[in-house]
């Protein structure tokens, strides 16, 4: 009597080799027919937290129809957030607001309204040469009319001030102020009282 050519041992170890090549050629090709993650397909079926991008939230206020906070993806600007509240009102005064800086998140946007001249003074929206703003300046969204007339700040640092927020974007705090040249600790002291980011 003639033996198998195959011992059970072997066709049971080849049986078992030939499973695992399946199913890792299953996975393989299962795999190959899924979009990978960076694909837009796969970003279409990815949950809305996983794809999310960067968010910023701003409070808006002053001379729109709907005041409020507002999240706004990361390195939108001022405009954005005005069109989000719905818009200015007619009252706003949009020569007093920079529309194209960067917001940063925790950043209170107001839009002033023009200011009403009263009898004999000057015409709405003019101010007095050197007077103090009303409310503290935002440095993120300040006019070089309105920086200007900051104590001890003048033209020429006005427009450093424009020039930093421009090359590093929004201000996250007023001691960013120290890496103008021509503010010092002194000034920076002065100035804490009347601006804020």
């Amino acid at each position: 009597m003639s033996r198998p050519p195959f011992s059970r041992r072997a066709l049971l170890v080849v049986a078992l080799a030939g499973g695992v090549v399946l199913l890792v050629a299953g996975r393989y090709f299962a795999s190959a027919g899924t979009p990978s993650a960076g694909t837009p397909a796969a970003r279409a079926r990815m949950p809305r937290a996983a794809i999310a991008a960067p968010r910023v939230v701003v409070d808006v206020v002053g001379a729109v129809r709907r005041p409020g906070l507002y999240r706004l993806a990361q390195g939108t600007r001022i405009a954005d957030a005005v069109a989000r509240a719905g818009g200015t009102t007619r009252a706003a005064d949009l020569a007093s607001i920079n529309l194209a800086a960067p917001l940063a998140d925790g950043e209170q946007v107001v839009v002033p309204g023009r200011v009403a001249a009263g009898p004999g003074g000057p015409p709405a929206g003019a101010a007095a040469a050197g007077a103090m703003p009303s409310g503290p300046v935002h440095l993120s969204t300040a006019t070089l009319e309105q920086l200007d007339a900051l104590p001890g700040v003048g033209p020429v640092t006005a427009q450093k001030i424009l020039d930093y927020r421009t090359a590093h974007g929004a201000f996250s705090s007023v001691d960013e102020l120290d890496a103008i040249p021509g503010i010092g600790p002194a000034r920076l002291d002065q100035l804490r009282a009347v601006v804020v980011p």
